[in-house]
């Protein structure tokens, strides 16, 4: 293997179900260690939403980490890039009161009807935050917290994004960065700042967030970790959210768009405008840097495909063309349109319907659904014709490639890079 030309970096992905590592050597990009932990996703007390324990994410990354044998102890500087939205809740000794509520726990949509209302409808909140909240947002998630579990709202003591919960566990300080920030609606995409008013409504009091980094401050230093094979004393960057990370894995440029299939079902663009969406359809999401990263997200996406498919007792690339069945997928209810107690609907179905046209069916439902929402993506001015860049699961798969393929009408690249999110933390 060839010497590394200059300092090693690590660049960490925690997302919904595992924690992976990158060792990355500086001056080249060149990967060269790489690691995962898994983690598990339950459903609460009552069999509902989606929660984790934190403390998984942490013995996932230790996990990682080890598999990246002795370069992980060499390294300089780490950075945590982890899921978006979900409320972890600390207790005086920084320890979890209880397991976090994930992005797609959309159990907070009263909550999120409520606070909508009461901030005066969607085109206020586009306005101040950038952002119509969804049920995914972490605001929706402490209101919902504080009305159902009082006792555990009442012991927190600090409220933290996963980025953030693994950056502290790391430097013992309580950070977080403009991009994952934007996800919360607290924060305000028009100030920059967090938003006391909101957060008034929801009674949570400002001194238990984290300080919100520039782009380019550093968070700290890792601290001494014994269990952990990281190298005391090296940097810590802000981290950022998963989309954020990833963007910067892919270099990416305005008017570039990105389809990503993943859990969830994304598309985003780097964008040099503020985004303020009054429909709600686009997250105003800040970038990780100086720039904005306008954003759309479906819940249903390679998840209720790879459902339908186990439904059928078929292959997920056993598609076949034609039919007239229709799929609309929405089986963990809907971000995107807002339909969080939406189920999935079947229609069209005739004598002659193939098992393999349903599960093409399921494919173009999720597909239109995501290309439906990039047209409101993309500025203006943005190419027609520029190449979609698939990211995620899914994009390995054939069905999913030509599906995007056949409905956008745009040319389709899949990135080389694998790890996207864990590469652009580092």
């Amino acid at each position: 293997m060839p010497v590394p030309e200059g300092p090693l970096v690590v660049g960490v992905d925690s997302s919904t179900q595992s924690t992976k590592a990158l060792v990355v050597d500086a001056a080249t990009g060149r990967v060269v260690a790489r690691g995962q932990g898994p983690h598990t996703v339950g459903g609460g007390a009552d069999g509902e939403g989606k929660e984790s324990d934190p403390e998984q994410w942490w013995e996932a990354l230790a996990e990682a980490l080890r598999q990246c044998g002795p370069h992980a102890r060499q390294a300089a500087a780490v950075s945590i890039g982890g899921q978006q939205h979900g409320l972890v809740t600390l207790d005086s000794s920084g320890r979890p009161v209880r397991p976090a509520l994930l992005w797609n726990d959309v159990r907070s949509a009263p909550q999120r009807d409520r606070l909508v209302e009461e901030l005066g409808g969607p085109k206020a909140w586009a306005e101040r935050i950038g952002s119509v909240p969804a049920a995914s947002f972490t605001v929706t998630k402490w209101a919902w917290l504080a009305e159902n579990e009082p006792e555990a709202a009442r012991a927190t003591t600090a409220v933290r994004l996963p980025h953030d919960y693994l950056t502290e566990r790391l430097t013992g300080y309580g950070t977080t960065d403009r991009g994952d920030a934007s996800g919360t609606g607290w924060w305000a995409s028009g100030t920059e700042a967090y938003d006391e008013e909101i957060l008034g409504r929801i009674g949570l009091s400002p001194a238990l967030l984290p300080r919100v980094l520039r782009h380019g401050e550093a968070a700290g230093t890792v601290r001494d970790l014994p269990d952990l094979p990281l190298p005391t004393g090296a940097l810590v960057a802000t981290g950022t959210g998963d989309n954020m990370a990833a963007a910067l894995g892919l270099g990416l440029r305005p008017g570039q768009p990105v389809l990503s299939l993943g859990t969830s079902g994304t598309v985003y663009a780097v964008s040099e405008h503020r985004p303020a969406d009054p429909t709600g359809v686009v997250a105003g999401f800040a970038d990780t840097r100086d720039a904005w990263l306008p954003l759309a997200c479906t819940l249903n996406c390679t998840l209720a495909v790879d459902k339908v498919a186990a439904l059928l007792g078929r292959d997920r690339e056993a598609v076949e063309p034609g039919g007239s069945a229709v799929l609309l997928p929405f089986l963990d209810g809907e971000r995107t349109p807002n339909l969080p107690h939406a189920s999935g609907l079947l229609h069209g179905l005739r004598h002659d319907t193939t098992p393999g046209q349903l599960l093409q069916a399921a494919y173009d439902g999720a597909v239109f659904t995501l290309l439906t929402a990039l047209d409101q993506v993309l500025d203006a001015d943005a190419a027609p014709d520029t190449p979609l860049l698939l990211i995620g699961g899914g994009a390995k798969g054939t069905a999913w490639r030509e599906t995007v393929r056949r409905l956008s009408g745009r040319p389709v690249q899949v990135p080389r890079a694998q790890e996207l999110v864990a590469l652009g933390a580092a």
